[in-house]
């Protein structure tokens, strides 16, 4: 995911986070210059839902503005298939449900 709110910001004629800080108290949202900062400067961690509708709203946007998904990210996360691995299990898919092993005979 991709954090767009300085974008969303600019688009709306907002500048400086601190005008954004403002705008947010007005609604109701008082945050720290802190976390402020983290929203304003970085991808967040997390964003209460209550905080991101207060957020959609001053800005008017929805969540799906300020919420990139970037599916290239996701693609390059994923662990490449080895040879080796492939050449362990016989060269098969491997068989669905749990791998467990024989009971004694």
């Amino acid at each position: 995911m991709r954090w767009n709110l300085r974008m969303k910001s600019a688009e709306a004629g907002i500048w400086k986070s601190t005008e954004l800080r403002r705008l947010l108290a007005e609604s109701g949202l008082v945050i720290s210059a802190g976390k402020m900062s983290a929203l304003w400067t970085g991808t967040p961690t997390m964003v209460r839902l209550d905080d991101l509708d207060v957020i959609c709203t001053v800005l008017s946007c929805s969540p799906s503005d300020l919420l990139i998904v970037e599916p290239e990210a996701v693609a390059a996360r994923k662990p490449a298939k080895t040879v080796a691995a492939s050449r362990a299990a016989g060269g098969r898919p491997p068989a669905p449900g749990r791998r467990r092993t024989r009971p004694p005979a």
